[in-house]
């Protein structure tokens, strides 16, 4: 869990179950909870003055609340229930089709449009955002990109505020994934099994390191006659250079093994992700974030048979091009808090907001880059009821960034900002 620094810190949920009212992990929270789900009650997230209405999930031994489906909009912006309205972000497009949620037993079944299993083939590049990409123009499946952007949002590594500068770390990023990745279904397993995401190195335990990486690995050996069983990567890239045959991805933490990649998928790497390889290659504070499909050969080598790239900041905030980076190093300059956009399945000219800021009074404002030659464009206008969240637009063909709307002028409560477990797990979705 991530930390405050400098004394500041996000607010914090307060439930009312029963009449009663509970700050996540304050005394009798946990009981309280266990308590609603047996009773079939509906806690009220109090961040609005009416309350906003949440539900109880039993989950493992523990139990948790989380958000209705489609209502993350509807809490205060400073909550840590809150989402920017979907129709703003690439969520839209998948949110009910290729994500759905059930409330009666908290896990969400993800649908794919990449497979997780691999016949004798060649490796490939996913379509993801691509001008003419069919298959995720429809919504209703996730590509590879878009299951990465849903796990960014569900580990909350799109949020920023002042108090997270300098406590947001690779294990933090690990750890914020693996719990997101927990309860979700994909092609009828769980997706947490099917999910490697490489530990913080350490020289004093690199051989337990590796006895855990090659345990989760086996799943991902083939066996005779029958399909390969592939795993998801993800993991900040190091490197991608040629090996003495074919072409190697060089993984940070991992140190002592490299991703093979085949001449092919290394040819049109270069290609359909140049614009994100140009802004790694200019900018020595970004990272590479990479996810991939990967098998294990019987020599227990892996392959990256499918892969998208992802370049974040040094708060790891993903970023298209240098435009947002601009825009997010001035946000996280300036010390505001807010939640950045993500395309999941849309291509780069679809006009969704970059970022939404949380430390406003009333409505979350929403930030739009508007591209050049789009100049008489207005983002955002056809994606929402006018009022319903304000707008602020910045036209880049040779304007200056405008100046922001104005943070709240009260200094924020003093609390925990992710979700936090308890002795009976219970934190708020």
């Amino acid at each position: 869990m991530e930390t405050s620094a400098h004394g500041i810190t996000a607010p914090v949920a307060v439930y009312e179950l029963a009449d009663r009212r509970f700050e996540i992990g304050s005394r009798g929270f946990a009981d309280a909870v266990a308590e609603a789900h047996a009773a079939h009650q509906r806690p009220r997230c109090m961040c609005r003055v009416d309350g906003v209405e949440m539900y109880v999930a039993r989950l493992g031994e523990g139990y948790i609340v989380k958000r209705m489906p489609d209502t993350g909009s509807h809490h205060a912006p400073d909550c840590p229930s809150y989402e920017p309205p979907a129709e703003f972000s690439g969520l839209g497009q998948v949110l009910g089709s290729a994500i759905t949620e059930d409330p009666a037993t908290g896990e969400t079944t993800l649908k794919l449009d990449f497979p997780l299993t691999k016949m004798p083939g060649r490796s490939t590049i996913p379509p993801t955002g691509g001008e003419g990409d069919s298959v995720s123009s429809t919504g209703t499946k996730l590509s590879l990109r878009g299951l990465l952007h849903y796990l960014w949002d569900q580990a909350e590594l799109t949020r920023w505020h002042p108090g997270f500068a300098g406590k947001r770390t690779w294990a933090t990023v690990r750890r914020h994934l693996l719990h997101a990745a927990e309860h979700k279904l994909a092609r009828g397993d769980a997706l947490r099994a099917r999910l490697y995401v490489p530990e913080p190195f350490s020289i004093e335990e690199r051989d337990a390191i590796n006895a855990r990486r090659l345990a989760q690995w086996q799943t991902a050996v083939p066996a005779p006659g029958k399909a390969q069983q592939l795993m998801l990567l993800i993991c900040e890239v190091k490197e991608i250079v040629p090996a003495r045959y074919g072409f190697k991805a060089i993984v940070k933490h991992m140190p002592d093994q490299a991703f093979a990649i085949d001449e092919q998928l290394y040819r049109r790497l270069g290609r359909r992700f140049e614009p994100e390889l140009a802004l790694w290659g200019a900018s020595d504070d970004i990272h590479m974030v990479m996810i991939a499909t990967f098998g294990v050969s019987s020599a227990g080598v892996p392959a990256i048979n499918e892969l998208c790239l992802m370049p974040v900041t040094r708060q790891w905030l993903p970023v298209e091009d240098g435009f947002e980076k601009q825009l997010l190093d001035r946000l996280v300059g300036e010390n505001r808090a807010f939640v950045k956009g993500l395309h999941y399945n849309l291509g780069r000219c679809n006009g969704i907001a970059s970022a939404a800021l949380t430390d406003c009074e009333g409505s979350a404002p929403m930030l739009f880059i508007v591209p050049a030659g789009l100049d008489e464009a207005s983002p955002g206008s056809e994606t929402g009821a006018p009022g319903v969240a304000p707008l602020w637009k910045w036209r880049r063909s040779g304007e200056p960034m405008p100046t922001f709307p104005p943070s709240r002028n009260h200094s924020p409560r003093t609390v925990p900002t992710h979700a936090q477990r308890t002795t009976r797990p219970a934190h708020a979705g």
